[in-house]
Parts: C-alpha cells; structure tokens; sequence
C-alpha cells in the first residue's frame, strides 16, 4: 500500500497538469481552425501552419529535453543520498545551461528558419504562416528552457505539487491568451479585434513567462531554506567545476542524443505527411495530438518511477526499487487501456472537438483504428524511459531510441515502396501512405518496450546502487 501511495502522490499532480498540456495544443488548433479563412487562408492551410511551426519548436526545444529529463534522474539521486548541496548544485548547472542555449537559439533564430525550410516539404502558404509563428514564439525560449530545469528538479526533489501548479499557470495562460489575443475581445464601448493567426503565438509566449515567474517564486518560498541556504553565487560558480559537472555532461550527452532521434520520428511524421497535401497534414497533426492524449497520463506514472527510481538508486534499496517499478507498470497498463476504449468508441467526437471542417474529419476517420493500437505499447515505453532516466541509465535509453528511430524509417520507406510496386502507373494512394507512416509509428513504440525491458535487468538491477552512477 505504501508503494502504491508514493506513486500516486507523485503521478496525480502531474496528470492534473499534464492532461492540461494536450488542451493546449488542441486549443491552438481549433482557434486556427475557427478563425476566419476567407481573411488569412483555408482552415486546412491554418492547422497546416501550427504544425509546422509547432514542429519548429519542437525541432528546437527536445534537442535540450536533457535539461528536465537528466536534471531529474540526477536530483532524484541527491534526493535519495540526503545530499542537499549537490541537488543545488545541478539545479545551478541546469538552470545556467538553460539560459546560456535559450539566447543561443534567439542568436540565430533567423538561420534555423531558413535551414529548417530547406528540409521541410510544405505548401508557401503553410510556409508563411508558420515562418511568421515562428518569430513570434522564439522570444519565449528562455522561459521554455529555464522551466525544462525548474521541472526536472522539482520531479527529483519528490515534489510533483510544484510543475503541476506551474503547468498550470503556462497552459491556463496560454488557453486564455490565444483565445483572446487570436479572436481579441469587447468590454464596453472598448473592442479589440485581436491579432488574428499571430495571435496564437503571442499567447504562448505570455503564458511561458507566466509560468517562469510562478516557478521562480515557489523555488523561493519552498526550498530556499532547506536546500538554498547559504548558497551564494561563488558556489553557483564552483558548481560548473569537478568531477560532477564531468557526470552531468556524460548523463546528458546520451540524453542529448535520445532527443535527436524523437526530433527525426517527429519531423520525419510531419513532413511525411506533409508531402501528401494540407488535407492529409491537417488530418496527421490532429491524429498525432489524439494519439499523445494517452501519454499525457502516463507520463503521471512515468514521472514518479522516475523519481521513486533515483531516490531508491541513491539509497541504494533494491527492494523498493524492484516493487515501485512494478506498481507502476500496473498503473500505466490500465491508463492504455482505458484509452484503447475511448479511441473505439469515441473517435468522432474528438475529432469534432479539434475542427470543424468537415473533409478534414472524414479523413482521419479512416485511420482511427490506428489510435486503438497505440496505447498499450506507447505506455510500457514511456514507463520504462522514466524507470530509465531515474536511474541515469543514460547508455541503454540513448541506444533504445538509435533503433526505434531506424525502425520507424525503415518501416516507413519499405511501405512507401511496396505501395509504390502495387500501385499502377499513375501512382500509390495518398491515403494508404498515411496508414504506412502511422504503422511505422506503431512500430517504433513496439520496438522501444522489448528493447528496454530485456535489458531492464542487465542495465538496472545488475549495477551498483547507492555512490556509484549509474551510465
């Protein structure tokens, strides 16, 4: 029982939180799908345009996706040895590094773009519009990165309460603020037509510093006695020094590498599909965003067998180690599950929620079954990259992701060109190609579980605990 009540104190916030994050992006899609298309462009062209630009970002912010995932297994760990100095410690490289990339990325935002569209296959319309999201949103980057530390840490420190209070301010404020920076707003005598298209990327960038200033505030209120205590810049300082910023790198380089192959499935996903016209790009975002609604739960689960996982390495309990993984495994299997149902029973509902065109729909109708595929082999593979990260076993996850990314490609380009030998001389259905990219994805996930959990033993339970890294 105890077991259980640890994992849900730590996974129930974080749900709470996290099953805001897909409102978000549902938002942003049904306000471009509802604003005027006779003004900017077809309804089809204005989702095409969130996606990419979405995809943008992602391309951008995952590459530092070490700055949460490896901050926590590294925090969970000084957690668990009851060594207060050294979590404040990777709190001070976490959140530096995190500033130093986000005015990177502002540096040369305007090369990435221009590289970025070389790769990318899309309409000069959907181009245009996503060009200009793009250099709207950038400008919130060293709240994005700053917040990917402050999560971490908090995950580490035991404390899911913290992110879900600050996921909360970001994704409320971003609802709020796209919806009326997007449409704008009357009072009175006073109307504003708002910003139309640009709106939406503005509203993010608001609710990014929002969430930065919450954040900073509970770091303050929360931990700056217990942990923060004396800590002066001079220790900030010698932070970056010895043999454990030598371990962050290490930790963080596989990470690093991990997030590269994620960026390729999810570019390759877009611009794939993307390839095939606005239609059919517009119905693989709104499938893409119905798909992750599963892993908005789960990662609740995955998040506290991360923290559980490092406190319990740090401490060197085998025992509770081995019980928190499967009580997880438990809870995450039942999450996909009860997904699997909704997907087959309420797949046109959903789709109604995220737009209303119509041809849209009826699209991605046709690939709904893919969706009740999805969850249980989605599931296991996020709990175990929690189980994983907790335990800094950096190696195993970074060589897991190298093979699912080359299986998701390979599955892909095959079916590509077995439809293109079925098909007859003037060319392969553009439907049936999305059937193949969505079986690529599945495979991808299927690939990622069995390979973690035949190494679960090996990579996990057979290293030593407690002072020694785990790698």
């Amino acid at each position: 029982m105890g077991v259980n009540r640890n994992i849900l104190n730590l996974a129930v916030p974080s749900i709470l939180a996290n099953v805001t994050v897909p409102l978000v992006g549902m938002v942003d899609i049904a306000v471009a799908g509802h604003l005027d298309a006779s003004s900017v462009a077809s309804v089809a062209t204005m989702i095409g345009g969130i996606a990419i630009g979405t995809m943008l970002f992602d391309l951008l912010y995952w590459n530092f996706g070490f700055l949460r995932v490896g901050t926590g297994g590294l925090t969970a760990q000084a957690f668990g040895k009851g060594n207060m100095r050294e979590a404040a410690d990777i709190f001070a490289r976490a959140s530096g590094i995190a500033v130093a990339c986000a005015l990177l990325l502002i540096a040369v935002q305007w090369l990435f773009l221009r590289l970025a569209f070389l790769a990318v296959d899309c309409s000069p319309e959907v181009e245009a519009l996503a060009s200009g999201y793009f250099f709207i949103r950038i400008w919130a980057s060293p709240a994005t990165l700053s917040l990917m530390a402050f999560k971490g840490w908090f995950i580490g420190m035991q404390d899911s309460i913290s992110p879900m209070i600050t996921d909360l301010v970001v994704n409320g404020m971003n609802v709020l603020a796209s919806i009326v920076l997007a449409f704008g707003f009357s009072f009175g005598e006073f109307a504003w037509d708002g910003m139309g298209f640009s709106g939406i990327a503005a509203g993010t960038v608001a609710a990014q510093y929002s969430g930065l200033i919450c954040a900073v505030v509970i770091l303050a209120v929360k931990y700056g006695r217990k942990v923060f205590s004396g800590y002066g810049l001079s220790e900030a300082v010698s932070a970056f020094n010895g043999g454990q910023m030598k371990r962050f790198f290490t930790v963080n380089r596989d990470l690093f590498i991990r997030s590269l192959c994620f960026i390729g499935i999810y570019i390759g996903f877009t611009t794939f599909s993307a390839h095939y016209g606005d239609i059919l790009l517009a119905s693989a975002t709104i499938l893409m965003k119905i798909m992750m609604l599963f892993s908005y739960f789960t990662d609740g689960f995955a998040y506290a067998g991360e923290a559980l996982t490092g406190r319990y390495v740090g401490a060197g309990d085998r025992v509770m180690l081995r019980r928190t993984v499967r009580a997880v495994f438990v809870w995450s299997m039942c999450i996909g599950l009860v997904f699997m149902v909704l997907y087959a029973f309420a797949g046109l509902p959903i789709l109604k929620v995220m737009t209303t065109d119509f041809q849209v729909i009826d699209v991605s109708l046709k690939y709904m079954p893919w969706m009740v595929l999805m969850p249980l082999a989605g599931c296991a593979a996020f709990t175990w990259d929690g189980i994983y990260i907790g335990a800094t076993a950096s190696r195993p996850i970074r060589d897991n992701m190298i093979l699912a990314a080359a299986a998701f490609f390979l599955v892909y380009l095959a079916g590509i060109g077995l439809l293109k030998a079925l098909s007859p001389s003037d060319g392969f259905s553009s439907v049936a190609a999305i059937h193949v990219l969505l079986a690529a994805y599945l495979v991808h996930l299927l690939v990622r579980t069995a390979y973690l959990s035949v190494r679960y033993r090996k990579d996990i339970l057979a290293k030593p605990f407690g002072n020694t890294a785990l790698k």
